[in-house]
Order: structure tokens, then sequence, then C-alpha cells
């Protein structure tokens, strides 16, 4: 990463060119996908959400969200961008090592994502073949990742939403 980038932890305000990143990213329709059901209405882990800005503004973003899986807790991860012109220079790599020991700083023990295993195992994520997301998700791209040993040793079932308090 250059000099002038720093990961920042994003704010409010960052909220909707970020969003603007991932529409460029990611195709049309991206709402539509099983995880993002699981996001719906949720607030995302603030502490875990975090961007790499440059004077031309986001170049890329990771996002965090707490889920459930069989009733146990852990993190969704995703979406992670980075833009189309700035592909290749390591800032998602950075992204994800930096969110991950984040994470584990912050006590979580275990991350899910969905993705292709050949690029996400680099960062130490398998297949976790007991896990379920909803449809129509391909179990093949079911992944996880343990923050601390042994976090998904006994997890099964299925990734629920987590229920979120009413606003009063």
């Amino acid at each position: 990463m250059g000099a002038s980038m720093q990961v920042y932890r994003e704010t409010p305000a960052d909220w909707w060119e970020v969003e603007a990143l991932y529409d460029l990213c990611f195709a049309p329709g991206r709402e539509a996908l099983s995880s993002y059901r699981l996001r719906d209405g949720v607030p995302p882990v603030a502490d875990l959400c975090l961007l790499v800005r440059d004077a031309g503004g986001v170049m890329a973003a990771i996002r965090f969200w707490p889920v459930l899986v069989g009733g146990a807790d852990a993190l969704l991860l995703g979406p992670v961008a980075v833009h189309p012109t700035r592909q290749g220079e390591g800032l998602g790599g950075q992204l994800m090592y930096d969110s991950l020991n984040r994470a584990r700083a912050l006590g979580w023990d275990r991350v899910l994502l969905v993705g292709d295993a050949p690029y996400y195992s680099r960062f130490g994520f398998e297949r976790l073949e007991r896990v379920k997301m909803p449809p129509p998700t391909n179990p093949a791209r079911v992944l996880g990742y343990a923050l601390t040993p042994g976090a998904w040793d006994g997890v099964t079932g299925t990734t629920t939403r987590i229920a979120v308090p009413p606003k009063t």
C-alpha cells in the first residue's frame, strides 16, 4: 500500500460512498443474494467496517455483520471490494488482514463468508461442510476462519439473521 493510503474505520458519513464502490464492483442485483437477507435491518459491526481512502475517495472497503450459526455467534464478512483502477495493489488483502486482527482483538471467535475458496484460502479460510447458508448459496462457497483455535469445532447448522432489538 502506498504511503498516501491509510486504513480508516468507516463512519456513517462514508456509507453512501462505500455503497457506490460496491455498486461499481459487483453485478446488479447484489442485494438479492442470501447473505444480504442476513444483513437486512441489522447494523454492521462498526469497529470492523474499514476502508482505504486516498485523494480520489474510497478505494477499498470491507464490512462485517453479526450472525448466528446453529446458535453460535459469528461474523459474516462482506462485502469486500477494491476499486477497479486499484486492484492488484494489495488493498483488499490489507483490509482482510487488518479486519481479522481487529476482530480477534475484539473477542470474536469465528468468521464466515461466501466466496471463492482458492482466493480466500490464502487468508486461512476453509470450507465449512456442516454450516448452511440460506438458499440459493452454493455450499462449496461457504467458508470459515477460526479467530481462536478450534472456534468452528462442533459448530453446525444453518446461518441465521441475528435478532435486533426494536428501536424505542
